[in-house]
């Protein structure tokens, strides 16, 4: 009787937290749409849906001239917490640290302008590069825990930016066809790549953990969001904080290495522990590229 009871039970959702990468945009845009329009569809998606409390990552030097990006900003701060992804969206394996450190440093003034829903001292590694040499690395994050910053890592991802460029080119041809691959195209990649950081998370910790999925700010965010909702939801996903995500004693780690061009968090320690990676379907590079063009 006991084991029919346990069995009926069912396992709690799985706790992930949703961020969004490149604020004020990602990408290029279809003609005649604004990154401000842009933003407010994300947003009206992201309360009528009651998606907890979602970090935007920010780029300042994507505002210099741009009055419809600084306006798309703004959006997004009134309603949303945000964070630094360094002021230029620096690259750490192509930069000195002392460089870096001044990139982040040269964004701070644009958050302090924002007004914060939220700590906005986390730090989003663009492009997920933490340094290609463990003294990099090392000296990276020496300088942010004496600057009070977190390191908003990424557990989940499926480079959902490849879509934005696409789309933005297969809307301002209205090439409806197109439109309709790029949507059973992405939701395909989005269940493959859920699926496998969960297979990842049991190889390396022999368990399930909360997950930070990483996405990006573009021309077909609000097109796609309602059905990426839908597909979490579907995998059995609760949506949470960053900083309740980030809870989960996991995110204290650090495979402490030099790495190129490491991806995830996940990513990283599969490396690091040489744990070969389960069977998946590659991305749609190729396909991605050449559509609409």
């Amino acid at each position: 009787m006991f084991l029919l009871l346990a069995f009926a039970i069912p396992s709690p959702a799985q706790k992930l937290a949703i961020t969004f990468d490149d604020l004020p945009l990602n990408g290029t845009l279809p003609p005649g749409v604004t990154r401000a329009e842009t933003t407010r569809d994300v947003l009206a998606i992201l309360k009528k849906r009651h998606v907890p409390p979602v970090y935007g990552f920010i780029n300042g030097k994507r505002l210099e001239g741009d009055a419809d990006g600084a306006e798309a900003l703004k959006l997004w701060a009134a309603a949303e917490p945000f964070g630094n992804h360094t002021y230029s969206h620096m690259d750490l394996e192509k930069n000195t640290v002392e460089a870096y450190e001044h990139d982040i440093e040269e964004n701070e003034p644009v958050l302090e302008l924002l007004e914060a829903k939220d700590n906005w001292r986390w730090l989003r590694y663009p492009y997920l590069h933490e340094g290609d040499t463990v003294e990099k690395r090392r000296a990276v994050r020496a300088y942010l825990k004496a600057h009070n910053y977190r390191i908003a890592q990424v557990t989940l991802d499926w480079e959902d930016y490849l879509w934005n460029f696409a789309y933005a080119r297969c809307a301002a041809m209205n090439d409806q066809k197109a439109i309709s691959w790029l949507h059973s195209s992405y939701l395909d990649t989005a269940s493959e790549f859920l699926d496998l950081g969960r297979e990842q998370a049991k190889l390396i910790y022999g368990h399930d953990i909360n997950y930070v999925l990483l996405m990006h700010l573009g021309a077909y965010s609000s097109t796609i969001l309602p059905d990426a909702l839908d597909l979490l939801k579907k995998k059995g996903f609760k949506l949470v904080t960053l900083e309740e995500a980030e809870s989960d004693p996991i995110y204290d780690g650090d495979p402490d290495v030099g790495l190129h061009d490491a991806g995830t968090f996940l990513d990283q320690w599969m490396q690091v522990k040489q744990i070969k990676y389960p069977p998946h379907a590659e991305k749609p590079y190729k396909e991605l590229e050449s559509t609409c063009q």
